[in-house]
């Protein structure tokens, strides 16, 4: 019964900015985590960042500094504000949640549909 619906993809121009958000939706009791994770044209899904409850972040080795992960509690959102954005970055960004859906049930892991995003040179 949750889901996870990105926006903010398109295309920009290297060096350019992008903001991407992640809305989760349905029976929530809790949000342990939330991150982004992406995937290149022939490549694996590799993290990009995630947040905790805590507001513990963590970033992949290839972000220097370049991206933010945030959150807002009062709209189960999280977003991903990128910066100087490089040509091999372009590819499907996906919302990545930890949820619990009740008091006394465990937590899950959810992902959603992803969003495209394309850095040209």
């Amino acid at each position: 019964q949750v889901q996870l619906v990105e926006s903010g993809g398109g295309s920009v121009q290297a060096g350019g900015s992008l903001t991407l958000s992640c809305a989760a939706s349905g029976r929530i009791f809790s949000i342990d985590r939330m991150g982004w994770y992406r995937q290149a044209p022939g490549k694996q899904r590799e993290l990009v960042a995630t947040i905790t409850s805590r507001i513990t972040t963590t970033y992949a080795d290839s972000i220097k500094g370049r991206f933010s992960i945030s959150g807002d509690n009062a709209k189960n959102t999280v977003y991903l504000l990128m910066n100087r954005l490089e040509p091999e970055e372009t590819g499907v960004y996906y919302c990545n949640a930890y949820i619990r859906s009740s008091a006394v049930s465990y937590g899950a892991d959810y992902w959603g549909k992803g969003t495209l995003v394309t850095v040209s040179s």
